[in-house]
C-alpha cells in the first residue's frame, strides 16, 4: 500500500507547565496534544516529541532528591472540544530516566510510527497526546507539595499523517 504525506501538525503550546511528583508513575500530566485531520485505517502519523523538565525539588531551603520521569503518546478519537474525551490508548513504549538535583534538567524524547488500527472509524480524527509523570520514593520529604518544572520553548509535539492513497483500477 502506497500513502502520501499531508501538511505536518505541530504544537509547541504547553498544557502544564508543572508535574507533580509522587509515589507511583500512574498519575501522568498531558505536555502536548495535536489533534489530526480525518484518518483510515491503515494510513500512519510519524510522530516526534521533545520536552524539557527541571528539578528544583527541595528549592531553596528544603531536601532535594532524585526523581524519576517517565513519557509515552497516547491517542484517542476526537469526538469534540476538551482533552479528556474519548478512550485513551498508548501508542509508544515508555520511555524513562532520572532527573538529579546535580542534573537538575532532563530532556525528554520520543518518536514513533503509528499505524492508524483497523477498527479506526473511517474519517474519524485523532488527538495525540505526549503524557509524562514524576515519581520517587522521596516524595514527602518536603511536605509533598514538590513539582517538576516542564521548561517553556524547550519542546513540541510533530505529527506528520500519511494517507493511504486511493486504490487504482
Amino acid at each position: 500500500m502506497t500513502h502520501t504525506q499531508l501538511q505536518p501538525l505541530a504544537s509547541e503550546t504547553l498544557r502544564t507547565t508543572s508535574i507533580p511528583v509522587d509515589l507511583t508513575p500512574s498519575t501522568p500530566r498531558p505536555l502536548y496534544l495535536v489533534v489530526t485531520g480525518p484518518l483510515s485505517p491503515g494510513d500512519q502519523l510519524d510522530i516526534s516529541a521533545d520536552a524539557r523538565v527541571t528539578n528544583d525539588c527541595g528549592r531553596p531551603s528544603g531536601t532535594r532528591y532524585t526523581v524519576g520521569v517517565g513519557w509515552h503518546l497516547w491517542c484517542y478519537q476526537y469526538v469534540g472540544p476538551g482533552i479528556n474525551t474519548g478512550t485513551w490508548s498508548r501508542i509508544s513504549h515508555s520511555q524513562g530516566a532520572n532527573v538529579t538535583p546535580e542534573g537538575h534538567h532532563l530532556d525528554l524524547h520520543i518518536s514513533r510510527l503509528h499505524t492508524v488500527p483497523g477498527d479506526w472509524p473511517a474519517g474519524g480524527r485523532m488527538v495525540v497526546v505526549l503524557q509524562a509523570d514524576a515519581h520517587s520514593t522521596a516524595w514527602q520529604k518536603n511536605g509533598g507539595d514538590d513539582c517538576l518544572t516542564v521548561d517553556t520553548g524547550y519542546g513540541q509535539l510533530i505529527v506528520r499523517p500519511w494517507v493511504a492513497a486511493p486504490a487504482t483500477a
